[in-house]
């Protein structure tokens, strides 16, 4: 029987003030992004390049630094002096970042931006490569690894509660004069609040020093020999047919709905409240803050019951289908004069992100031990690097998108009246990309393999080569 490992709630917590910042930065930039166009006079193309480029590049930095992550030796473990490090570049460059001032011009603005959202990228590699790998490593036990996500994911939701009220301040002229002046001073307060954030899993969560590791040496040669080794654990990882299905079904799901996300914003403006931005009121604000308070209190609860009841993967499929009728739901209930209606729908349309990376996250952790199996290494920060590059590359791809179909629909947020068809096509964008990215995801996940019983028989075996070795080492030390 595999000794199970129980996760004190108190690291949990840590753990999930981590996630805070971790989905606080992410949530904030999508308010904010929306004031690089509304507001500063961002061409579409720009937006899309901004979205492309540094995400892009955050993506190619992962899978580097969880071999960094898995290879380093410190008293403090493998992962804590990174988190503290990369939440403080985050939190500072994010700061930075927002210092846009209308009357430098859009060239320098859009230069300007590139270059610190390149930085506040590299903060974020940093950061999150080895945090997501901490959570990885609390437990061994099949459905604990579920619990420490749903509490870690919980705690992170708060940021899609309270970031859609950016909006309302944002845009009241008794909080701020403009739009940019909002964000140049929010971005102090959502940069120092989330380093400290970022930190806390750095400093309060247990890891074991890793001085007396065989790992290999971290110098500028090796790192640059270990892309090869990269290339090549990318490749074995991928052999690995739960995993591929893991990276896939995420990429489809959360990207399908990062390339829609921000036109909420301009669908409630200008589909609801005809172009006028101070009409629409809390509108805009409701529709993500009812959405994440909904994911908080019924999707996170309901889905790690439906986990623990009927497997993870059942509940992925469950969560996913119910996203489907939400998605549909939004299409008939954007109605112009009776904006509370797209409320009804948002029950619904939950379930598809808000379940997303609790199941997951869980299941890349049960996949590692499989890898642990085939190869005698624990890998989870290059594990958790090679999924989360496969999101961020799509993510990249999803913001390019963004600004193509902003394009191609022909919506100008310049303009109070809309080319004819425009907003329908953001419109029809919302819903229909989602639903074919979630659909595909199903099909992907239809016959995923990793259940309890063989989840089990793995960690069973794990504990008893560990076991052996260790009786083996004991005799040779006689």
């Amino acid at each position: 029987m595999a000794k199970e490992i129980k996760v004190p709630f108190g690291q949990k917590v840590a753990f999930g003030i981590g996630m805070l910042a971790n989905q606080m930065f992410p949530a904030v930039l999508g308010i904010f992004m929306v004031v690089l166009v509304q507001d500063l006079g961002f061409p579409g193309w720009m937006w899309g390049v901004i979205y492309f480029f540094p995400r892009l590049f955050d993506s190619f930095t992962d899978p580097i630094m969880g071999y960094i992550s898995d290879n380093t030796k410190s008293r403090w473990g493998r992962r804590r002096p990174y988190v503290i490090l990369g939440g403080i570049i985050t939190g500072t460059a994010f700061i930075v970042m927002w210092q846009l001032y209308k009357g430098a011009g859009v060239d320098y603005n859009f230069i300007y931006f590139m270059i610190w959202s390149f930085i506040f990228y590299l903060g974020i590699t940093i950061f999150s490569v080895p945090y997501v790998a901490m959570g990885y490593e609390m437990s061994n036990d099949f459905h604990e690894r579920t619990n420490i996500m749903a509490t870690a994911q919980w705690i992170g939701q708060w940021a899609w509660v309270i970031a859609p009220w950016f909006w309302v301040i944002m845009y009241d002229p008794t909080w701020f004069e403009s739009a940019e002046v909002a964000t140049r001073t929010l971005a102090v307060w959502v940069g120092v609040i989330c380093t400290i954030c970022a930190i806390v899993p750095g400093i309060f969560i247990k890891s074991k020093s890793t001085l007396n590791e065989d790992y290999s040496p971290l110098n500028l040669k090796n790192i640059g020999n270990s892309l090869k080794e990269i290339g090549a654990g990318f490749v074995s990882a991928f052999k690995i047919k739960p995993f591929r299905k893991l990276c896939i079904a995420t990429f489809l799901v959360y990207n399908a709905f990062m390339t829609i996300a921000s036109f909420s914003f301009f669908i409630i403006v200008y589909h609801l409240f005809d172009g006028d931005a101070g009409a629409s009121g809390i509108w805009p604000t409701l529709f993500g803050c009812l959405g994440a308070l909904g994911t908080t209190f019924l999707v996170i609860p309901t889905v790690a019951r439906l986990s623990k009841v009927l497997g993870k993967k059942k509940a992925f499929l469950i969560s996913q289908a119910i996203s489907v009728v939400g998605y549909l739901m939004l299409w008939f209930l954007f109605i112009p004069g009776k904006p509370y209606l797209f409320i009804f729908a948002l029950p619904f349309f939950s379930f598809g992100i808000g379940s997303l990376f609790l199941l997951m996250m869980s299941m890349t952790a049960d996949v590692i031990d499989i890898d642990e199996l085939n190869t005698g290494l624990r890998r989870e920060g290059s594990f958790g690097a090679i999924y989360w590059l496969m999101v961020k590359f799509g993510f990249a791809i999803a913001g390019g998108l963004s600004g193509v179909i902003m394009s191609s629909v022909g919506f100008d947020s310049g303009q109070t009246l809309q080319p004819e068809g425009a907003v329908d096509g953001l419109r029809l964008a919302f819903s229909g990309i989602p639903i074919i990215g979630t659909l595909i995801a199903m099909y992907v996940m239809r016959n995923y393999s990793v259940t309890e019983e063989s989840a089990l028989v793995i960690r069973t075996k794990l504990d008893e080569r560990k076991t052996e070795n260790n009786l083996i080492a004991t005799a040779k030390s006689k």
